[in-house]
């Protein structure tokens, strides 16, 4: 038998194991070490209005209880519905909001909110006199309305609107809001049948439909029933004084998107038929322009299902895609048609036009510009400047050109063509102002744009304000962030960028909003006060660390150390190294330092730096990068560039006199948990590792994964040997599998985890598998994260801490 042929069949089989794992504990607590700081109160987020003269402070919610999490929850078409409300199943809220005055620093607190309020979508109206946001209630999403003359909120609406797909709320020009209601004669939700009607058959009759392991799908007529249900929605006109008013027809509107002047609307609704193959945003649509009153102006499209397409991240749809209102015109249509059948194969001159079409509509599109690489968007100015950005994925190409929206003959100007990878020479992006529509456009002068970048340098990010002359492509730095601090321009208050708003934080300074004016000599002040959430890790050391492959390359981590730590004193420590995998075309530019030293230690769920305060010293953001240059793709090498970055990066800490080289743990989440069990596969390296919802057999993701372009049955190799399911007769190495059981993330469904541990098991592998009950890629009730950090916790201390 072929041995590729030989090593498929053992797979085959080890995929037959039963799972036979059925122990069940309850939520257990790590230290309080660890515990106290993932109960830390979160730090408020800040918007600002169009000027920046005022901010908005939203206080966020804590973590959801395992019992919010265990509510019925609908998957269907790719999405999660929560059926009692007709709004998504898993949302971050807010439960509470201020209003302060940048300038001056007063603060008002808004009154009259919702009890128990579940707040979101806060959006201005065009004259800034009144705040809108919905509420989450048992039984559905209400609407509210913050009068910013008295800062006092009121109810809107009862729990109606839909917010089962895309975005239910929309001021318009005179103070009224457009909402997408639950459509108000829609009955009942369908029943279940007791028994089904028949099979459930899908057919193909022969055109290549290739797709990635998309979840949450439709799988039969009863959820066809159930999607129809929740999607069925009526447009709404919401008065300030509570009024409402049909707009339009029912339908299963997808989007909703009113034209800069307030006359029309451009509304994507789904249609039948449904896919079992792709998700609800590949569904058929039509795209239609309404008058704002709702009345029937044209067809624009009728977008066929999405589910034949060819393979790579450069293909795209055939005909209209990407439909939106230029917002530097009233009501203008544009956009974008492939010319080359999606194919990223096809050699063609234009690769995509892109067109438009201006009120009242009853003309023929016109060519506005056509791109050599696939279209990545338009940054509107007027009618004489526009920037038209493109780029390749293949290539990690990126393209901006200059065009005249008033002259479509006139050629494209580039005026920055560059590797998406390359921080170092990293331009940034434009700044955005509003114009008098209230849409943003560009802030330029002239031929100057405005902008900002995250300022990559080999000593880290340093980030900059800039002018860039599209003339002469020269450009000038007006601000840079300077050490000790990682400092970033948020908000530009005026027409020349001499006043703005920055966020400023350090290792142990909390990140705060300060004012800053370069034009007037006086000292930066203050905006914001958010208060240390960490006290207990104030102290800790952090450094950004550089060291070399043994080919060269240039890698680097950021390592944490207990506070006093000294390491001629006392001595080595275990280690937690954590990373996540990534492909570069471009050794130059896998080389490059990403991060700052300088930034705030922030501590998500999913963290690695909990253990600084266990006495571990923690390699965080470690690089893990494969490169493959040319006409060669990085995953022909990524087990051998895989080992090779963490044999440099164990030796790195090693010879800092940090780390103990028999007591080091590795670990990731998602691909991360891929990349750990390839280590433990192919090396010998760690004392442990920690794999978080990780894919770990790619023959169940035979269209793709990542950043691979190429299929199965393309490069079977490539899929075999980057399988650590195809390995798990070498890992000698204790390894933890922690999975949420509602995983929704494309490829790393369960079962990943479940047969990973039952190859593992069926050799003798020292592993444990956790399945955290209604949770999904990544972790979000209380009692959830704070059980895996125990289990993480429990894993380190057994098998590297005090490892024999």
């Amino acid at each position: 038998m072929n041995p590729f042929l030989k090593k498929l069949s053992l797979l085959v089989y080890l995929c037959s194991f039963a799972w036979s794992l059925t122990a069940q504990t309850t939520y257990q607590t790590p230290p309080a070490s660890i515990a106290d700081l993932f109960n830390a109160p979160s730090t408020p987020s800040v918007s600002f209005n169009k000027d920046g003269s005022m901010m908005m402070v939203l206080e966020r919610s804590e973590a959801p209880s395992i019992e919010d999490l265990a509510q019925p929850e609908l998957r269907i078409g790719g999405i999660r519905i929560n059926p009692a409300t007709s709004g998504p199943s898993r949302s971050g809220s807010f439960y509470n909001v201020k209003i302060k005055n940048t300038r001056s620093g007063e603060e008002k607190q808004i009154i009259g909110l919702p009890q128990n309020p579940k707040m979101n979508g806060f959006s201005l109206s065009a004259d800034e006199k009144y705040l809108a946001f919905t509420n989450t209630e048992a039984t559905g999403i209400s609407l509210w309305v913050v009068d910013l003359s008295t800062f006092e909120a009121k109810k809107l609406t009862e729990p109606i609107l839909n917010q089962v797909f895309g975005n239910s709320v929309a001021w318009m020009p005179d103070n009224s809001i457009l909402i997408k209601a639950v459509n108000p004669q829609r009955g009942s939700m369908p029943k279940a049948p007791a028994a089904p009607a028949g099979p459930v058959i899908q057919e193909t009759s022969g055109n290549a439909a290739p797709s990635r392991t998309y979840q949450d799908l439709l799988s039969n007529p009863y959820d066809e029933a159930l999607f129809a249900y929740f999607m069925d929605s009526q447009l709404m006109k919401v008065g300030l004084d509570g009024s409402k008013t049909p707009v339009g027809k029912p339908a299963m509107i997808k989007s909703m998107d009113l034209s800069p002047d307030g006359s029309y609307l451009l509304i994507e609704s789904i249609q039948k038929p449904f896919s079992y193959l792709v998700p609800a945003s590949r569904f058929p649509y039509s795209v239609e322009i309404w008058k704002s009153s709702g009345e029937m102006v044209k067809t624009l499209a009728q977008i066929p299902l999405d589910e034949v397409r060819p393979t790579g991240f450069d293909a795209t749809v055939t005909g209209p895609r990407s439909v939106n209102w230029r917002a530097d015109q009233g009501a203008t249509l544009y956009w974008v048609e492939a010319q080359d059948g999606g194919n990223p194969r096809t050699e063609v001159a234009e690769r995509d036009i892109v067109y438009t079409l201006a009120a009242p509509f009853s003309g023929e599109k016109q060519k506005l510009a056509a791109t050599s690489l696939r279209y990545g968007g338009i940054a509107w100015s007027d009618d004489s400047f526009a920037i038209l950005n493109e780029r390749w994925f293949a290539s990690r190409t990126e393209k901006r050109s200059v065009i005249n929206p008033s002259n479509p003959a006139q050629a494209p100007r580039v005026i920055i063509e560059r590797s998406s990878d390359d921080l170092y020479n990293d331009p940034g992006d434009p700044i955005y102002t509003e114009n008098q529509f209230g849409r943003s456009v560009l802030m330029r002068k002239g031929d100057l744009l405005y902008m900002r970048s995250e300022g990559g340098s080999p000593e880290g990010s340093m980030p900059f304000l800039s002018t860039f002359n599209t003339a002469t492509k020269e450009q000038k730095i007006l601000w840079r962030s300077q050490a000790p601090y990682y400092e970033r321009v948020v908000k530009v208050m005026n027409a020349d960028a001499t006043e703005f708003v920055t966020l400023k934080e350090s290792t142990d300074i909390q990140p705060n909003y300060w004012l800053v004016n370069t034009r007037k000599r006086i000292a930066p002040m203050q905006v914001t006060n958010f208060a240390h959430p960490y006290e207990s890790i104030k102290g800790i050391n952090k450094q950004l660390v550089t060291y070399k492959r043994k080919d060269g390359l240039n890698l680097s981590a950021v390592v944490y150390t207990p506070e006093g730590y000294d390491p001629a004193k006392d001595g080595r420590l275990p280690v937690l190294m954590w990373a996540y995998p990534r492909e570069y075309k471009s050794a130059a530019d896998a080389a490059q330092v990403r991060g700052s030293k300088y930034t705030f230690t922030r501590l998500s769920w999913g963290s690695p730096i909990y253990w600084v305060t266990r006495g571990y010293a923690i390699m965080d953001q470690t690089e893990m990068p494969i490169v493959g240059e040319g006409d060669q793709e990085p995953n022909d090498f990524f087990i051998e560039q895989l080992v090779a970055n963490a044999e440099a990066a164990i030796d790195h800490i090693v010879e800092m006199g940090i780390g103990d080289r028999n007591k080091i743990a590795v670990g990731g989440h998602s691909y991360g948990a891929f990349m750990t069990a390839n280590l433990l596969s192919h090396s010998n390296l760690f004392a442990a590792g920690i794999a978080r919802s990780g894919a770990y057999n790619r023959t169940l993701t035979p269209f793709g994964f990542q950043y691979e372009q190429r299929t199965y049955w393309e490069a079977p190799e490539v899929y075999f040997n980057m399988s650590p399911f195809s390995f798990a007769h070498q890992v000698k190495t204790p390894i933890l599998l922690i999975h949420g059981e509602a995983d929704n993330n494309s490829g790393t469904f369960p079962i990943q985890s479940e047969r990973y541990y039952n190859a593992l098991k069926g050799h003798g592998a020292t592993t444990r598998l956790v399945f955290l009950p209604h949770e999904s890629h990544g972790y979000a009730a209380k009692e959830s994260v704070l059980h895996t950090l125990w289990e993480m916790d429990t894993w380190l201390e057994k098998y590297v801490k005090n490892r024999e």
